[in-house]
């Protein structure tokens, strides 16, 4: 794993308080993000930062898209099996309706799992930490697997505190893997899988990993072709 910005580790103290006119105000918000490739551990990340908040008497709720259902559906789940309770939500919108605004009130930490699936990200984090008040960890994909923007996780870059680059290990090589490999020739953006539909890839393995990709669909598609020739033609008596 690396670390290109500020530690998550650092613990800001909330209070409540006046400012220098005796005017009331909300504790000041936070927005942290952590992102990076498939296996990077960003899932483990968010859950050590939230259950830190935790043991620091401060209240937390994990949310996760619906559309992931692969480890669990009313829990966040990690590639090794660590969980944690969470609301799956098709929005993040809704949340605080179906939360409930009493209880909305007593959360101080927000934790979001998979958040390049949730298009009203920004939006969100923005009302939760800058009117609310509230510690927002943000963890999803930077990238999709052409490498090319996923979602709105970058988008909420400018309005964070910190930003948490992570790395895996390339599945080929063993060095550090900043990008997603898909191995199925399914082309649409959200398809969402495992180690059987993805692998982390250092940079000369994803060029090289797509050149093979392309090649071996070119050679399937000559030999479905001449496949389907030799079914048409048409039999000599």
């Amino acid at each position: 794993m690396s670390f290109c910005s500020s530690s998550l580790k650092n613990t800001v103290s909330v209070s409540n308080g006046s400012d220098q006119r005796g005017h009331n105000h909300l504790p000041s918000g936070e927005i942290h993000v952590i992102f990076g490739p498939m296996f990077a551990g960003k899932t483990t990340a968010l859950l050590r930062r939230v259950n830190s908040e935790s043991k620091l008497g401060r209240n937390v709720v994990m949310i996760k898209s619906n559309k992931d259902t692969r480890y669990a559906v009313d829990a966040v789940v990690t590639h090794d099996g660590t969980k944690f309770p969470c609301w799956s939500l098709p929005d993040l919108s809704s949340f605080k309706h179906r939360f409930g605004p009493d209880a909305y009130e007593k959360v101080d930490v927000i934790g979001i799992d998979e958040a390049q699936f949730f298009e009203d990200l920004y939006d969100f984090c923005c009302n939760a930490a800058d009117i609310d008040g509230k510690i927002v960890i943000v963890a999803g994909l930077d990238g999709d697997y052409l490498r090319r923007k996923f979602g709105s996780v970058l988008d909420i870059i400018p309005i964070a505190d910190t930003v948490t680059k992570l790395t895996a290990r390339c599945e080929l090589c063993g060095k550090r893997a900043f990008f997603t490999l898909r191995k199925t020739d399914e082309m649409q953006k959200e398809l969402i899988g495992g180690a059987n539909m993805y692998m982390p890839v250092c940079r000369q393995h994803y060029v090289n990993g797509k050149s093979i990709m392309v090649s071996m669909k070119k050679v399937l598609e000559s030999h479905q072709m001449q496949v389907e020739l030799v079914t048409e033609k048409p039999l000599v008596a």
